[in-house]
C-alpha cells in the first residue's frame, strides 16, 4: 500500500489484491468495526505470516475474528481465577517458610535457588542475576504504582511501612510472579508443587509450577491486550518437558504440545480440577468450547479449519471429558 486509503479503497484493495469478496454497506461497517490493520491483517495468517489463510470471502475473516473473541470470553474468567489461586497457594507456602510478610526478609530467606549451583558457575550467575533482576523489577513496580496513586501501595508507604509480600503479589505481573517462584529455594518449590496436587513423579527439580505460570502468562497477557489467540501465536517459549509429561500422565491425553488452543484448554481444566472446581463447572467450560468450534467449522472452509485444529481435536475433547469425570 503506497498511500493512506479510505475505507472504500481498503475494500477495493481486498478485492483486487487479495481476491476477497467484500462489498455493500454491511460489510463496510464490519470492516470499519474490526479495523483493517487490527482485524484483517491480524487474522490473515495462522501462527506465522508465512502461513497465509486463503480467504475468498470477507465473511470468513469475520468468522475467525468472532471466533477469536469468543475464545477469549471462554478463557478469561478462568485464567483470572487461576492467577489468583496460584498466587494464594504460593503465598501460603512462602509465609510458612519465611514466617514474615516482609519482602526483604523473604528475599534473603526464601529466594535462594541460586545457591543450588556451585558458586561462580554459569548456572549460579544466571540464577543470581534473575534473583537480583526480580528485586529491581518489584521495586520499580512499587515506585510506579505509588506514583500512579495505587491505594494498595500508597497505604503502606504513607504509614512508613514496607509493602508486605501479599500486596506485592497484587501488583506484580504474572511473569514476575513466575520469576518469584523460579527464584524460590527447592524446598519451597516442592511444597508449592505438592499443595497444587501436581504429579510429583514429573517434578523432581521442582520447576513444574513455574513452567505452568509461564505458559498461562502468555495466554493471559494476549487476552488482556486483545491480541490474537486462536492460533497460539502468543506462545513465547516451548513448554517444559516435565509439564507435558505431567499432563499426559494425569489426563491420559497424548500429543499435548501447545501448538493449538485446545492444549491450553486442557491445562486450564487440569488446574481448575486441582483447585477443586466442580465437575459441573468444568463440563460447562468444555461444552462451551466444543459448541464454539463446531459452529466455527460451519462458517469457514474445511481447509482453513483443519489448519487451526488438528485431526486429534475430537479425541482430545472426549478424553478431557473422561478426565473430568474421574
Amino acid at each position: 500500500m503506497s498511500k493512506i486509503k479510505n475505507i472504500d479503497s481498503l475494500m477495493k484493495y481486498l478485492r483486487d489484491r487479495h481476491n476477497i469478496a467484500i462489498s455493500g454497506g454491511h460489510q463496510k461497517r464490519r470492516l470499519r468495526n474490526i479495523g483493517y490493520y487490527h482485524g484483517y491483517k491480524g487474522y490473515r495468517f495462522i501462527n506465522t505470516p508465512s502461513r497465509k489463510i486463503a480467504y475468498t470471502d470477507f465473511n470468513q475473516v469475520l468468522a475467525i475474528n468472532s471466533f477469536d473473541l469468543d475464545l477469549k470470553s471462554i478463557f478469561y474468567p478462568h485464567i483470572m481465577f487461576i492467577e489468583t489461586a496460584l498466587k494464594n497457594y504460593v503465598l501460603e507456602v512462602t509465609l510458612q517458610h519465611s514466617n514474615t510478610e516482609n519482602f526483604n526478609e523473604i528475599f534473603d530467606k526464601c529466594l535462594t535457588y541460586y545457591k543450588t549451583f556451585a558458586t561462580g558457575s554459569d548456572e549460579y550467575k544466571k540464577a543470581l542475576k534473575k534473583r537480583l533482576g526480580l528485586r529491581e523489577k518489584i521495586y520499580n513496580t512499587l515506585t510506579r504504582d505509588y506514583t500512579n496513586n495505587r491505594q494498595v501501595v500508597q497505604h503502606f508507604y504513607h504509614k512508613d511501612e514496607s509493602v508486605p509480600i501479599w500486596a506485592i503479589f497484587e501488583v506484580i505481573s504474572l511473569g514476575e510472579f513466575g520469576n518469584f517462584v523460579s527464584c524460590s529455594n527447592i524446598n519451597i518449590k516442592k511444597n508449592i508443587s505438592t499443595s497444587l496436587n501436581l504429579n510429583q513423579s514429573c517434578d523432581a527439580n521442582g520447576k513444574l509450577t513455574e513452567s505452568i505460570i509461564y505458559i498461562i502468562k502468555d495466554l493471559r497477557n494476549s487476552i488482556a491486550h486483545n491480541d490474537v489467540v486462536f492460533d497460539t501465536r502468543f506462545k513465547s517459549s516451548n513448554p517444559n518437558g516435565s509439564l507435558l509429561a505431567c499432563l499426559r500422565l494425569d489426563t491420559q491425553i497424548t500429543n499435548i504440545n501447545f501448538h493449538t488452543i485446545i492444549d491450553y484448554l486442557i491445562l486450564v481444566i487440569y488446574l481448575l480440577k486441582n483447585f477443586h472446581v466442580t465437575k459441573t463447572e468444568l463440563n460447562k467450560v468444555v461444552n462451551k468450547f466444543e459448541i464454539l468450534i463446531n459452529n466455527f467449522r460451519t462458517l469457514v472452509p474445511i481447509s482453513i479449519y483443519n489448519q487451526i485444529f488438528h485431526t486429534d481435536t475430537r479425541n482430545k475433547l472426549n478424553l478431557l471429558k473422561s478426565f473430568i469425570s474421574t
